[in-house]
């Protein structure tokens, strides 16, 4: 079983406005160190307008793998990820459809716009993050699979619970039956918005998939707002009871076939 790699969601918070995130360059690039102290190895980041200056600075300070989220904003206002060299960049495989406190987002990514994310992806040498928000996505992946766009390992990021049209629920039973829908070849990943996030974390683990956590996704330690360091020092102190190793940012690198061009 691969070392368990844990994703870090620190700089944003849609579903709970009242709980504070890092919002500067610098702290931003604090929070971050902090998280691979505590045991990230991926940082993802929310930078629109500014991610040469984010990247950088996190790059400077740390060792993480950085992914580059904000998938429903259009390839214009995300070029600056590629030209900047992130290491990946987050890509949902189906469309947006989200409601965060009578905020909706609704995008549609047609597959001409998949085919370009991929062009850029391979261009760049960026790796995408796959974002896997129920069964029609795993479609899409196949799609772009056979049209020798998507080269494996793929990262994949498996939503659950996040509120809005594109919500799956956040149960064992839909965990395990998009996990045996995968394609091989599949690096799975997990992300779970609300109180049953502990359940699918100790699948994943179980199961030698990996797992996000952070203020975006849902930042409760049982009832107490928590800094996305400490939601990550509880993921790899859940990890360790299960005797499962935690993944260093060079380890993860190789997992995700990172840096091999």
């Amino acid at each position: 079983m691969d070392p368990l790699i844990i994703t870090a969601t620190a700089n944003i918070c849609l579903l709970f406005p009242d709980v504070p995130y890092p919002l500067t360059v610098e702290e931003i690039t604090t929070e971050a160190t902090l998280c691979e102290q505590a045991g990230a190895c991926i940082f993802h980041i929310h930078a629109e307008k500014r991610w040469s200056e984010v990247i950088n600075a996190v790059r400077q300070q740390t060792e993480l793998v950085i992914q580059c989220g904000m998938s429903s904003l259009p390839i214009t206002d995300r070029m600056a990820v590629w030209t900047e060299h992130s290491d990946m960049i987050s890509m949902i495989l189906s469309h947006h459809d989200e409601a965060f406190n009578g905020q909706d987002v609704h995008v549609l990514h047609p597959r001409e716009e998949l085919e370009e994310y991929m062009r850029l992806c391979n261009q760049y040498h960026v790796k995408p993050e796959l974002e896997v928000w129920h069964s029609g996505s795993i479609w899409n992946m196949h799609y772009l699979i056979n049209k020798g766009l998507l080269p494996a390992p793929y990262f994949t990021t498996l939503f659950f619970g996040w509120p809005g049209g594109s919500w799956s629920p956040p149960t064992l039973e839909e965990y395990l039956h998009r996990r045996r829908l995968m394609p091989r070849g599949s690096v799975i990943n997990v992300s779970i918005m609300g109180p049953e996030q502990k359940n699918i974390l100790t699948a994943a683990i179980l199961n030698g998939d990996h797992i996000r956590v952070g203020t975006e996704d849902y930042p409760y330690i049982q009832e107490t707002i928590a800094a996305t360091h400490e939601l990550v020092a509880e993921a790899a102190d859940l990890a360790h009871q299960f005797r499962r190793a935690i993944a260093t940012p060079e380890e993860a690198r190789s997992i995700l076939g990172i840096g091999n061009t």
